[in-house]
Order: C-alpha cells, then structure tokens, then sequence
C-alpha cells in the first residue's frame, strides 16, 4: 500500500488513506457507468441495440461501426479506417482510455488472424485452470466424459471440501465459451455444484486431462459467405437419474460458422421422448430467431 501521488505526506510516510467510500463497491455504479458511456456514445450518432444492450450500431449511408461494450472493455470495429480513427479519436477525448491496436486478446481470449479468418482460443486460460487442479503431468484422454454412466447425486462419498470443485466447474463455464465440444460435459458437472461427491470429481478431471490432451483447440471463425442459419438439435429423454428430467443440446451455424450452442437439463419431465425432442427444438427456434432479429440490427436480413 502507498499513499497516492500528490496526496503523500511526508511527515508520516507509513501511513495510508482511509477509504470512505468505493465506486466499485456500489450497487449503482454499473447501471450508472453504463448510462454515462450509452449516452456519449449515442450522441455520436450510434444506435443501441435491443437484442444485446451491450452492443452499439452505427449506420450512414455506406459507413457502418459496431461497438462492444464490457464494462471498461471495448471492441470497434468500422468499414474504412478512416471511421474507425474518428470513433476512436472522439472516445479519448470524452474518457482515459488506451487504444490497444488490432483485436488480439479480450477477456481471456486469444484472437490470431490470417488470411482465412479469425481463430479464437482460451489456451493459456486452459492452461492455468489445469494448473490450479495441479494436473499438469495428468494422463490426457480422447473424450471428455464416460458415455456408459450418469452421474446421480446420491453416488459416492460427499468431498470433504468442495471449494476447488465449485472453482473449477465455474472456470470450465467460462471455457465453453471456445469450446463446444466440452459444452455437455461441463453441464453435467455444474448440476451438483450444492453437494459435490467423488465421482462428480472424477467426471471433473476427466475433463480436464481432456483438455489436456486438445489444449490448443479453439473456435474458427472462416472467411465465408453467409447464406442462411442451420440449426440442429437433440435431447435424451430422462437422462437424469434424480429427476428423470431430459438434458437437450442445440447448434447453430451462421454459414459455416458456429455461432451459439448449448447443452442444459430441461426444467420440466418430458412424458415420452417425443415431447424431451419438441423441447429441445423449441430451445433451439428460440435462440435461432434470436440471431435473425440480431443480423437484422446488423443490417443483415437472411
């Protein structure tokens, strides 16, 4: 701790500033920031968008920006550089802020361009949550879950802390973010975050020594001409011992590329797999009008 520049006394050197009040600390201070930053930026002639608030668009004649806005972190990007100067210009003049450069890391992901198209990776994140369940030098497997058993949550001895499981599954959440193909897996772990047990650990590091063995693995983003949205969908019916709730899961590509997916237990008993299926193509149409209406604040009607 140091006294801050310019408030430092000089007479009592070991001392330091009593904190009267935190703006991080308050519970009005995000809805605030963000009514602050929605304003200027509004004024500077883009719109807010109604399917994502976080999101910005600016449109004039042949000139289009969008921003993304995460708290203090930002991604523009424009059709000219010249509009993309000017944006970003005006934004330093109205806030402290320190242009980064071309979009190369952003809250823990990794961005590597190439001529191709955008390659997104969380793999120092990767990296450090295997580290943190010091499985290191762990024995990598292929698949990231046992096909031939469910999980139940009156199996095995209950953990005798279960501070590190909770640490880990919410870490693994926030990995499906690149990573789809654990997206199953990590929902089956995260169901018994209340009351974790052994084998719910064993599903755990089996993800982990997974992901062990695909640790530079990621998401591309190809360079592709978007043509429509395919979405495709599953579910099991009863899969859950406990509940005999179903577990559906969706995909959906925008062209090419993967844009959005999910894997979670349904919230009601399905009484026939007929019915766990129409939940989970319900979910499924859900969140593909959901991008439709989004690509058309785009300016990109499919």
């Amino acid at each position: 701790m140091h006294q801050p520049p310019g408030f430092a006394d000089p007479t009592r050197p070991d001392h330091v500033c009593r904190l009267r009040r935190s703006l991080y600390g308050l519970k009005q201070a995000p809805r605030a920031w963000f009514q602050r930053f929605a304003t200027f930026i509004i004024s500077c002639g883009f719109q807010g968008s109604v399917c994502d608030p976080s999101l910005f668009i600016y449109r004039s004649g042949q000139d289009t920006a969008y921003l993304l806005l995460y708290v203090d972190d930002i991604i523009l990007t424009a059709s000219t550089d010249v509009l993309l100067t000017r944006f970003i210009d005006m934004m330093k003049r109205e806030f402290c802020m320190t242009d980064l450069g071309s979009l190369h890391h952003f809250l823990g992901i990794t961005a590597t361009r190439s001529s191709f198209g955008l390659f997104l990776s969380q793999s120092l994140y990767t990296k450090d949550i295997i580290s943190r369940a010091s499985m290191t030098a762990c024995n990598p497997v292929d698949t990231p879950v046992d096909t031939n058993s469910k999980l139940s949550t009156t199996s095995g001895p209950a953990l005798k802390d279960a501070t590190l499981y909770r640490s880990l599954a919410g870490e693994l959440q926030y990995l499906t973010f690149t990573r789809p193909d654990i997206s199953y897996a990590v929902q089956q772990v995260c169901l018994f975050m209340h009351d974790p047990r052994e084998p719910h650990m064993q599903a755990l590091r089996r993800i982990l020594r997974y992901l062990q063995r695909t640790i530079n693995h990621g998401l591309f983003v190809s360079v592709s001409t978007i043509y429509g949205i395919h979405a495709y969908s599953d579910a099991d019916w009863e899969g859950c011992p406990d509940s005999r709730r179903s577990t559906y899961g969706f995909c959906i590509f925008l062209g090419d590329n993967l844009v959005s997916w999910s894997s979670k237990r349904q919230e009601t008993v399905s009484r026939s797999s007929a019915e766990a299926e129409y939940r989970g193509v319900a979910n499924a149409v859900a969140e593909t009008t959901w991008i439709r209406n989004l690509l058309l604040e785009l300016h990109i009607p499919l």
